[in-house]
């Protein structure tokens, strides 16, 4: 699902997830989540509509890359 505008990308190194908006081909960068709250958290910040049944449903507005959906880091995947 990369065409999402909502793209939580892979697992990084250090642990959390980076959490991009694109709107128009153009990517922003809303911070690492580090949990879903963190994620629900950004999204309210830029005024999406009830982000905690969007995080917690199965979205089509939502792409998580690289892993399995609400898993932030390595030791959580297994």
């Amino acid at each position: 699902m990369e065409h999402a505008p909502i793209l939580v990308r892979r697992i990084s190194p250090s642990g959390g997830r980076r959490v991009v908006i694109r709107i128009a081909g153009v990517d922003t960068v809303l911070g690492i989540a580090y949990n879903d709250r963190d994620l629900i958290e950004f999204l309210r910040r830029i005024d999406i509509p009830d982000p905690d049944d969007l995080v917690h449903g199965d979205s089509e507005v939502i792409a998580w890359q690289g892993g399995r959906p609400h898993v932030y880091r390595d030791d959580e995947a297994s």
